[in-house]
């Protein structure tokens, strides 16, 4: 597969281009000029100067997600262009035939301007399709980044939108299936707002602490909870009740003992951690949902429209 990534993706986009795709979908012009006018609008510097934009768009603007999609929608039509009904792989039959003939079947997975493309075949036509994407991104003033687009096998292993997707044996069977995990990078991340929050020499008011930790933690764990992650959220649970079990200890000078008064029954079983009646959320307790078979409950809007 096609681990690939867009170098600098709204800083390099040329406004041509991304116009011309744009006009291919909006014929208004009143709203095309408005474009071209949210491109050409410049970036105020941290001086107060006024730099001209003459490639990109702001990145973090609000029709930034949109315009890269629009662009990269030519991306779709390249790579996906065999799964049309009259393509070479637009049926399981056609699929098969090709696979049984050692020919290469791929599609793409993309979101924004992050995408994977997953091919059934060699090393040589994963190859292959990468110039081919590189063909196709050149005209847009895109190029893919030498550093982190890799070609791998689904037993290494890949990271998508946060999430560790990888092929591997099922525990004590000889059966393969792919697995999908929370990323290191995201639970860093979240362990580096946690202690960010519970610095031990912040004196903020702990109600607002835990509310904001618990906003941080339901966000976070409603993300990944789709993914293999009971074990990520219980060592989540132990770190975040230890960083603030030792910042309320800091902040009103108390001991372990005054600890397992406030927070232990008599029987000594722990109560939910609580701050002037802000408890902390458990993050254990988030329900995990894995290989979700979604096919026959989504409504497609398309199945009406062509009925219609």
């Amino acid at each position: 597969m096609l681990d690939a990534d867009i170098e600098a993706c709204f800083d390099s986009i040329d406004h041509a281009a991304l116009m011309d795709r744009v006009r291919v979908r909006v014929k208004d012009k009143r709203v095309l000029a408005l474009v071209k006018a949210f491109l050409k609008a410049g970036v105020l510097t941290e001086h107060g100067d006024v730099e001209d934009s003459d490639i990109g768009t702001p990145q973090g603007g609000i029709l930034s997600p949109l315009l890269a999609n629009v662009a990269l929608h030519v991306l779709d039509e390249q790579v996906m262009a065999p799964w049309r009904p009259d393509g070479t792989m637009g049926t399981l039959y056609r699929r098969h035939a090709r696979r049984g003939k050692g020919l290469p079947t791929w599609r793409i997975v993309r979101y924004a301007d992050d995408f994977v493309v997953l091919v059934h075949g060699q090393r040589s036509d994963v190859e292959d399709l990468r110039e081919d994407i590189a063909g196709v991104l050149a005209p847009l003033g895109l190029r893919l980044s030498p550093a982190k687009t890799r070609i791998v096998h689904m037993s290494d292993g890949f990271d998508f939108l946060g999430f560790r997707i990888q092929w591997k044996r099922k525990r004590g069977t000889n059966h393969w299936y792919v697995y999908t995990f929370i990323a290191d990078r995201p639970v860093r991340s979240v362990k580096a707002k946690i202690r960010a929050l519970t610095s031990r020499l912040s004196q903020a008011d702990p109600g607002r602490i835990l509310t904001r930790i618990n906003q941080i933690q339901q966000g976070w764990a409603n993300y990944f909870r789709h993914a293999v992650c009971k074990h990520t959220l219980n060592q989540l649970r132990h770190f975040v009740n230890w960083r603030v079990f030792r910042w309320l200890m800091k902040l009103h000078r108390w001991t372990w003992k005054d600890i397992r008064r406030r927070f232990t029954l008599p029987n000594g079983r722990w109560l939910p951690l609580s701050a002037d009646g802000i408890e902390l959320f458990n993050i254990a307790s988030v329900r995990v949902s894995r290989y979700r078979y979604r096919g026959t409950r989504i409504p497609s809007p398309w199945i009406k429209a062509n009925r219609a």
